[in-house]
This record gives structure tokens, C-alpha cells and sequence, in this order.
């Protein structure tokens, strides 16, 4: 079977065919952007997206994955190298402190952004509530949100 990860066609090969998504990511593939958090889909920290939607990748099948599109925090870069909004928001607003669940709390909130142009307040925390920051940056996550929003706009 072969799955389509960042705009690129992967082979998995029958002895990875029954791990999840997550772990064929980090493991066969070498993309560990993605993280291993809780290993129970409560955390957020695995969070990729499917077909542009927010997946937990700890705990789903990587043969559930079929015809979608996977997109990880190493594919949301332009070609050029320069950085998603988004990205670019999380560094501006200095969102990370131990950094860990940042790369969940950012697709999650490609996902929302690609729905929602400008949600409001209220929409943003109802979309990242699943994601779990410890370190407590959730007042810098809603900023870079709202960062990201003005950055997206600029570059249309």
C-alpha cells in the first residue's frame, strides 16, 4: 500500500501495515514533527490533517488512511521554504514554551483557518479545546490564532 504524505507518494510496506498513522509517520518515514503525547487521542500533541481535516494520528490505523492526503507540520511549508502563516504567527507571537504540543496546536489551527477565515474568539477555543497545552500558553495560542488570521489576509 502507499499513502500520499506533504504532496509525496509513500510506500508502507506489509510489516508496517499494522501500526497507526502516527508511528509510520515517525518511525518508517522520519517525520517527527508530529508527537507521541498521550497515545490515548486526548492530548492533540499527534494532530495531522486528512484531506485538510484534524486527525489524531496516535490511534488511527495508517491502512484507514486509503486515497486521503496527509499533511504533517513538515509539509506546511511553501516549496520556497518559507513559512505557513501560522508558523510564522506561533514565532511572532512567541507562542511555544516547552514547545511539545505546538505542533498539534498548529495543524489544528490550519484546519480551523481553512474553514474559518476569521473565527471568533469563542470558535477558536471550541477548535483547539481538544489540544492540551501544560505549560499554559493558551492566551499567546488565541494570539498567534489572531495573528495568523491578519498574516493569511496579507498574503491574498
Amino acid at each position: 500500500m502507499d499513502i500520499l504524505v506533504n504532496r509525496q507518494r509513500f510506500q508502507v510496506p506489509t510489516e508496517w501495515q499494522d501500526e497507526t498513522l502516527l508511528a509510520v509517520l515517525r518511525e518508517h518515514l522520519g517525520l517527527v514533527g508530529t508527537r507521541f503525547g498521550c497515545g490515548a487521542g486526548q492530548c492533540g500533541a499527534c494532530t495531522v490533517l486528512l484531506d485538510g481535516r484534524a486527525q489524531r494520528s496516535c490511534l488511527f490505523p495508517v491502512t484507514a488512511v486509503g486515497q486521503q492526503a496527509v499533511e504533517t507540520i513538515e509539509g506546511l511549508s511553501d516549496a520556497d521554504g518559507r513559512l505557513h502563516p501560522v508558523q510564522q504567527a506561533w514565532l511572532d507571537e512567541r507562542v511555544p514554551q516547552c514547545g511539545y504540543c505546538q505542533a498539534g496546536q498548529i495543524m489544528a489551527t490550519v484546519a480551523l483557518l481553512r474553514q474559518d477565515a476569521a473565527p471568533s474568539p469563542t470558535r477558536v477555543d471550541e477548535a483547539l479545546s481538544g489540544n492540551l497545552c501544560r505549560c499554559g500558553t493558551q492566551q499567546r495560542i488565541r494570539a498567534g490564532v489572531q495573528r495568523a488570521v491578519v498574516l493569511q489576509r496579507q498574503r491574498s
